[in-house]
């Protein structure tokens, strides 16, 4: 694996190596040309990481970076040399590789730690990937497994249960007084990114009825149309207060866009229904004297701040649980391939115990020449239940001692055996680390 991310790339690095899901095609076309077997593209706004199979690692890492190269020239016109390029990059070798994917589709080598959208686009490339037709045995299996790693993660964990940004805290604190937000009402106040990531939140969390006020009105209508909600200017927002349950806010204004005064009114006219404000803003946007008003319930930025907080020490405690998920699953794929130095010798064996059933059937066959379809059909499927049966065992024991690190015990005690003579094994996944 050759790869970049958000720790080594500045982003105008990484938009030179971005890869979207209509460049994937060309893209993973490009693989095929390279002196590898199999490859998979990873492509986020965070990273850029491919993924081979190839004997010779000196090669197949030259091949790589030049691969990165031509995806800046090619996809978005930018010359980008391979030293210009080589500062950022690190490399996986062997286990470390899978090690690496497993930890990235775990979401542990994320920008926010236990971050789950990740698991998504591991899958996306691996889907694309397999349509493009540049992966094998061995990336089927790598990133099937690394799937599985961001499942068990997720679901055997809490490390992607806890807030870790100051708008999702918002959302989860909001939620948790109400118990749930759907059928809630919730203005948004501000337009930029954190408030769209902020509604994004309060969709995710089930809210269908949003309001999005802003200063410029044709940005809270854009924003609003993304989310099916509908907008106000800054001036209507007193009027809107008694209609909501939930107010975030989160604008760059100079002065307090909600007042004391006008939270009084609001109260009085909900007529005991409390509401609840959360200000993310920097300066703040909500006058403190808010928090003294009864039946409104204040918290400020360093509030939520507090709550983020305590959530990250949860998640990195929960990340100690996923590296210990890791690391069976890196064992297991270990044991897998180093079984794939074997199986030649168990297609040998399995073709020569094959072939002696069929003529030991065709001689029975041929002295019993009464016996019906029905009879020839239910004897020839016993013969093959019995050699499969036979041979379950030592298939089983041949894997095992491979993946024990005695593969070339196993072959040469099957093949004296059996006479198979000695067959030319498949070079096993090793340990290795970054270059």
């Amino acid at each position: 694996m050759v790869g970049l991310n958000h720790r080594t790339a500045p982003v105008e690095v990484r938009e030179a190596l971005a890869v979207s899901g209509a460049d994937a095609p060309t893209a993973l076309t490009r693989l095929r040309g390279l002196p590898v077997s199999e490859g998979v593209l990873l492509s986020t706004c965070n990273r850029t990481e491919v993924y081979a199979v190839g004997r010779d690692v000196a090669e197949c890492e030259r091949a790589l970076v030049d691969y990165l190269t031509g995806l800046a020239a090619d996809l978005h016109g930018r010359a980008l040399s391979r030293d210009a390029l080589e500062p950022f990059l690190y490399r996986r070798q062997g286990l470390a590789a899978v090690e690496h994917l497993f930890r990235v589709a775990a979401g542990l080598d994320s920008m926010i730690l236990g971050e789950t959208q990740i698991l998504g686009q591991v899958r996306t490339a691996h889907r694309q990937a397999a349509q493009a037709q540049t992966v094998g045995k061995v990336m089927h299996q790598l990133f099937h497994q690394a799937i599985a790693v961001g499942k068990r993660a997720q679901t055997e964990t809490r490390i992607g249960q806890s807030a870790v940004s100051v708008s999702y805290a918002a959302v989860e604190l909001a939620r948790k007084v109400f118990q749930t937000l759907e059928g809630r009402r919730c203005l948004a106040i501000g337009a930029g990114e954190t408030a769209k990531l902020t509604v994004r939140h309060l969709q995710a969390a089930g809210v269908r009825d949003l309001v999005v006020a802003n200063r410029t009105l044709d940005r809270a209508e854009r924003l609003a149309r993304e989310i099916n909600g509908r907008a106000i200017t800054l001036d209507e927002v007193p009027r809107v207060l008694s209609e909501v349950d939930v107010v975030i806010s989160s604008t760059g204004a100079p002065g307090y866009v909600v007042t004391r005064q006008q939270v009084e009114q609001a109260v009085r006219a909900r007529r005991g229904r409390p509401i609840f404000l959360f200000d993310i803003a920097v300066p703040r946007d909500i006058e403190p004297g808010v928090a003294h008003v009864e039946g409104a319930f204040l918290y400020d930025i360093d509030d939520l701040e507090a709550v983020v907080t305590a959530n990250l020490a949860e998640r990195q405690q929960e990340a100690r649980k996923v590296e210990r998920i890791i690391a069976e699953e890196v064992e297991r794929f270990r044991q897998w391939a180093a079984s794939l130095a074997v199986v030649p010798t168990i297609r040998m064996l399995r073709e020569k115990v094959d072939a002696i059933r069929e003529q030991e059937l065709a001689r029975a066959f041929n002295r019993l020449p009464d016996l019906t379809e029905r009879q020839r059909e239910v004897i020839a499927a016993m013969t093959v239940s019995l050699v499969n049966k036979i041979l379950n065992a030592p298939t089983q024991q041949l894997k095992g001692m491979a993946g024990e690190g005695a593969a070339d015990e196993a072959i040469q005690t099957v093949s004296r055996l059996f006479d198979l003579g000695r067959p030319a094994g498949q070079p096993a996944v090793e340990g290795g680390g970054s270059g």
